[in-house]
């Protein structure tokens, strides 16, 4: 018959599991020393001639009856002698219920079948309790120690089978006298020529008096196993020969599912052909679980990790989820995630108790779903902290009677921090947890956990200054988030306070501070509180616009006027100020505007500014044109002169948007009687004033000339050298 060759991928796994059961020393034999001595070419002692077998036998009738009491007895004949007797009847019991007969029978009869399962795991229970199982991985614990009870087990077959001298088990009595015998007296008696050793003392816990299997025999149970497993089978009244073949090669826990047994004999010899200490039908189902597992995993991160990327254009969702639908990303993400929990669990059952994998495939197939559902615990447990923080914080923005995003972001920036250290912290705890899972010692897991404090004394201490100065800027509260502020050089808005730095949108960029520097930096808040949480935060507006050193003393006053007018008529302005101030040179003046507006951002800001600016620069033209300078010739009676105000105010009441306040002869000049009108405006908008201003130059014209008034044309005196005039 021609050998089919194992797929590549059959080849690969099986290469991994012989290496990695290199790696574990409990399960090396080769270069080990044996563990079970004795002579081969001795008279051998069979069983029923041992001392303890009578007692053997009652043991193993009080067992097999009623399923009480415990294994573990205050000797180590009680210990040894009930852990044989059970396991004997263990044995007997799942072969003979894992057979198709027993099946048949159980249903002609109408025989609880389940219940005789039942019964027989109870049994074992007891029976494995009788082990130290202290020296294997949390993780792992149950499932090695099961196989280590059925190991022993058969181990103890070989013992008592191929004795050459009687083998006395002391009780109480003998363990004493043995005792007075030794010049330090133990708590331990071990089967001679083997290294099963039964001890009362167990680590971890000091009250303890009865005899169990020691740690060390539970260590080594799998090598004595190795050096028997391939001897003919042992024929005496107590011996199991196929019970761990039995437990290892068939799917369930002891004893094989109904529907496995349905299938026929020639069907169930092609599923249990061996594939390194495990069957083709168990490696099938295996991979089948693994496969589906990974596919709704997959799927699963998939989505977790999509609803980080920004959506396309195209997307009927915004491509960033503004601040009040947070909460409802955050949570999506928490539920994305969840599902890996249990799905880990059930593929791990169905792995380890439906499809019963044994030995180191077991042993490296739990260990990753271990590892897979703790990062998913503490990813779950962060996830669920930055949601709650979430909810959180639109809950109290609501319950503070405010709907607006910039409360929102202020009452996250406080609480997120606090909810994201938590769930950080909890996952660090569950990674340590899984770290004991794992088998590492409690001394090793302490020495790790202070490597993140030598961490922060060598090279994070700078990050715990950050933190400090985080809480410091949180609970002082010199800024807020939506507050216009100056920190150091940087002008800007606050949009994020961290526990470790904040952010400041600035004109050009965003700037991020360490809190440490932010703490220690000078703090300008431009912004006003308010108590009212409906109030958006205000923040102070500065403006200075130079003025003409030509502006006189009216000009400046109704500059004051015109801008006080007309910023207290705007809705956006709140409290405005308004007053001159001189420049440092002293010879001109400058308009400085300072008001609180309600903004949020540098787009609505420059607006605002921008339009704040081009309407003082209009109030400036405007104050500057309503004193006009006008000039009559000298040749004007003085009756002429004397109506020059009147026609004046006549003039400028002609609109009444104007509002006339003098006309005055100012001086005496060369050419000219020259007056200052100074009249002021109560337009609203510029475009407005300078149409009246147009008209008011036409009516002044016209009334002059209608008057007989002139206004003189531009003099110039030139002087000439008396050669200039000789040569013309």
């Amino acid at each position: 018959m021609r050998c089919r060759r194992s797929p590549w991928w059959m080849t690969l796994v099986i290469g991994v599991l012989v290496v990695l059961q290199s790696w574990l020393p409990a399960q090396a034999v080769t270069g080990r020393t044996r563990a079970l001595l004795f002579e081969p070419n001795a008279r051998l002692i069979p069983i029923e001639q041992q001392p303890f077998y009578g007692e053997l036998v009652r043991d193993a009738g009080s067992w097999s009856d009623v399923v009480l009491g415990q294994v573990v007895g205050s000797s180590p004949r009680a210990t040894l002698l009930n852990f044989y007797a059970v396991m004997a009847e263990v044995g007997d019991r799942a072969d003979r219920l894992g057979r198709y007969s027993a099946l048949v029978e159980a249903r002609r009869d109408g025989v609880d079948r389940q219940e005789q399962i039942d019964d027989t795991n109870l049994l074992f229970a007891l029976a494995v309790r009788a082990l130290d199982a202290s020296v294997f991985p949390q993780s792992v614990r149950g499932d090695m120690a099961d196989e280590a009870a059925i190991q022993l087990k058969h181990v103890l077959d070989y013992v008592f089978t191929n004795s050459v001298e009687p083998i006395s088990i002391p009780d109480s009595a003998g363990m004493k006298a043995l005792n007075d015998q030794r010049t330090k007296p133990v708590d331990a008696w071990r089967i001679p020529g083997t290294a099963i050793t039964l001890t009362s003392d167990v680590v971890g816990d000091p009250e303890n008096n009865l005899y169990v299997f020691s740690a060390d025999t539970v260590r080594q149970i799998h090598a004595m196993y190795e050096e028997i497993r391939d001897y003919p089978p042992i024929q005496q009244p107590f011996a199991t020969p196929h019970f761990y073949r039995d437990f290892i090669l068939t799917p369930g826990y002891l004893v094989p599912p109904n529907w496995y047994l349905r299938f026929p004999e020639s069907w169930r010899s092609v599923f249990e052909i061996p594939v390194l200490d495990q069957t083709l039908f168990q490696v099938v189902c295996v991979i089948a679980v693994i496969s589906i597992y990974l596919l709704v995993a997959g799927w699963l991160i998939g989505l977790l990790v999509d609803s980080y990327r920004d959506r396309p254009l195209g997307d009927s969702l915004p491509a960033k989820p503004g601040p009040w639908v947070q909460d409802g990303v955050a949570w999506r993400r928490f539920f994305f995630i969840l599902p890996v929990l249990p799905l880990t669990r059930l593929a791990e059952y169905l792995i380890d108790d439906k499809v019963n994998f044994t030995g180191l495939p077991l042993v490296v197939v739990t260990y990753a779903f271990y590892v897979i559902w703790f990062v998913a615990a503490g990813l779950v447990v962060f996830l669920f902290f930055e949601a709650l923080g979430r909810t959180g914080s639109e809950f109290l923005t609501r319950v503070r009677g405010s709907g607006s995003e910039w409360r929102l972001q202020r009452v996250s920036s406080f609480l997120m921090p606090l909810c994201r250290a938590l769930g950080g912290l909890i996952a660090v705890a569950i990674f340590y947890r899984l770290l004991i899972l794992l088998g590492l010692p409690a001394s090793t897991v302490l020495a790790f956990s202070a490597v993140p404090g030598l961490a922060i004394g060598l090279g994070a201490s700078k990050l715990l200054g950050n933190l400090f100065a985080g809480l410091s800027i949180q609970t002082d509260r010199p800024l807020r988030v939506g507050e216009f502020c100056r920190v150091g050089d940087s002008l800007g808005y606050i949009t994020k306070i961290g526990l470790r730095s904040l952010e400041l949108q600035t004109l050009e960029s965003r700037v991020t501070i360490p809190n440490s520097i932010a703490d220690e930096a000078t703090i300008v808040n431009y912004s006003r509180r308010s108590h009212r949480p409906d109030r958006r935060p205000m923040q102070s507006l500065e403006l200075r616009l130079d003025l003409d050193r030509a502006f006189s003393p009216y000009q400046l006053e109704e500059v004051l006027h015109q801008t006080r007018r007309s910023l207290e008529a705007r809705q956006d302005l709140h409290h405005p100020l308004v007053t001159l101030e001189r420049i440092a040179d002293g010879a001109a003046q400058a308009l400085v505007v300072v008001a609180m507006v309600e903004l949020h951002g540098w787009p609505a800001y420059l607006r605002l500014r921008d339009h704040l600016l081009l309407q003082l620069e209009e109030l400036i033209e405007r104050a500057q044109l309503s004193e006009i300078a006008l000039g009559i010739a000298y040749g004007t009676t003085p009756e002429q002169l004397q109506r020059v105000p009147a026609l004046m105010q006549k003039a400028v009441e002609v609109d009444s948007e104007l509002r006339f306040l003098a006309c005055r002869l100012e001086r005496i000049a060369a050419f000219s009687y020259d007056h200052v009108l100074e009249f002021s405006s109560l337009h609203s908008e510029h475009d407005a004033f300078e149409d009246s201003l147009h008209e008011l130059n036409r009516r002044i014209i016209e009334t002059l000339a209608a008057e007989g008034i002139e206004i003189p044309f531009p003099t110039q005196t030139l002087m000439l050298n008396p050669s200039d005039a000789a040569h013309p």
